[in-house]
C-alpha cells in the first residue's frame, strides 16, 4: 500500500514537474504570437503577457502583402528541400565506410572529421573559396553545398550504422547485393530514425540561415526568407523598407520583430510533430549504439 502510495505521489510530482517545464517552454513563442497581435503602444506599456491587447493584424498585412515575400519564402524551400537531400545524401554515404572496421586508415579518417569540428578554415578563406575559386556566388551552391557534410551529423551516423548488425550485411552477400545494393537495400530503410534526425538538423539550418546568403547572394531576387525578414527587423521603423506608410510604420515597429520570427519558425513548428518520434529514436540509438 505504501510502494502504491509513493508511486501515485511521484507520478503526480513528475506530471507537475513536466506541465511547469512545458509552459516555460511554450511561454517565450506564445508570447511572441501575443506580441505580433498587439498594438505597439501594449508593447511599450508591458500589457502583452500570454494574450494580445489591442488585437490588430496590421503587421502581417503589411509583411504579407508584398509579393517578395512568397517568392522569397519559395526561396527557401527551394534551398532548404535541395540542401537537405544534398547533405543527408553526402552523410549517409561519408558515414557508412567509417561505420566499418575493416576500412583501411579508418582511424586516420576519424580524427580528421573531427578536426574539423572545431576548425573551419576561417570566414576570409571560405568565401575566397566559394565566391572566386570555385565561382559560386550568386548561385543556389553557395547555400546548400559548403555546409553539406557537418561532422556533427557524421558522427551521429556512423554510431548508428555501426550498431546494426553486420549478419544483416553478409545476408545480403549471400542474395548477391554489392556494396551498393547492401546499402541502399538494407542499410538506409533500416536507418529511417536517424536519417528523418539528420534531415531535421539541416532543414532547421537551411531556414533559418541568413548569413551565408547575405555573403554570398548579391541577387535580391535570390535571397532566402530569413535574410529578407532580418532586413525588415534591421528597418522596422522605415516605412519605405516594409512597403508602409508612416502612419502604419509607427504602429508596426514594436511588433515587427515577433512577426518576423513567429513567419520564420512556425513552419519549422508544423514539420517537428510528425517526425518527433523518429527524432527521438534517432538521437537515442545514434547516441548510444556503437
Amino acid at each position: 500500500m505504501n510502494r502504491t502510495s509513493s508511486f501515485n505521489a511521484f507520478t503526480v510530482v513528475n506530471g507537475l514537474f513536466m506541465t511547469i517545464v512545458v509552459l516555460f517552454t511554450l511561454y517565450p513563442f506564445v508570447y511572441l504570437v501575443a506580441q505580433s497581435f498587439s498594438s505597439e503602444a501594449a508593447i511599450y506599456a508591458g500589457k502583452v503577457t500570454f494574450f494580445p491587447v489591442e488585437f490588430t493584424t496590421k503587421t502581417y498585412e503589411v509583411i504579407l502583402s508584398k509579393p517578395d515575400f512568397f517568392r522569397y519564402y519559395w526561396n527557401t524551400i527551394v534551398y532548404s528541400v535541395v540542401g537537405t537531400l544534398i547533405a543527408v545524401t553526402a552523410t549517409a554515404v561519408m558515414s557508412y565506410p567509417l561505420s566499418k572496421e575493416r576500412l583501411r586508415l579508418n582511424k586516420f579518417f576519424i580524427p580528421f572529421v573531427l578536426f574539423t569540428m572545431y576548425f573551419g578554415g576561417g570566414l576570409i578563406p571560405n568565401y575566397i573559396l566559394i565566391a572566386k575559386t570555385l565561382g559560386m556566388r550568386d548561385t543556389i551552391w553557395a547555400i546548400v553545398i559548403p555546409g553539406a557534410i557537418s561532422a556533427f551529423n557524421v558522427i551521429l551516423m556512423k554510431t548508428f550504422f555501426a550498431g546494426i548488425p553486420n549478419e544483416l550485411e553478409e545476408a545480403g552477400r549471400v542474395d548477391g547485393l554489392d556494396v551498393f545494393g547492401i546499402f541502399t537495400r538494407i542499410i538506409i530503410p533500416l536507418s529511417k530514425p536517424i536519417l528523418v534526425t539528420i534531415m531535421l538538423f539541416v532543414i532547421v539550418g537551411m531556414w533559418n540561415n541568413w548569413f551565408g546568403p547575405s555573403l554570398f547572394l548579391q541577387t535580391k531576387e535570390k535571397w532566402p526568407v530569413a535574410l529578407y525578414l532580418k532586413q525588415i527587423i534591421d528597418n522596422a521603423v522605415s516605412p519605405t523598407e516594409i512597403g508602409a506608410t508612416s502612419d502604419q510604420a509607427s504602429q508596426i515597429a514594436a511588433s515587427v520583430k515577433s512577426t518576423a520570427m513567429v513567419l520564420t519558425s512556425l513552419p519549422i513548428i508544423c514539420i517537428y510533430p510528425f517526425v518527433q518520434k523518429y527524432f527521438v529514436q534517432g538521437m537515442m540509438i545514434g547516441a548510444v549504439k556503437g
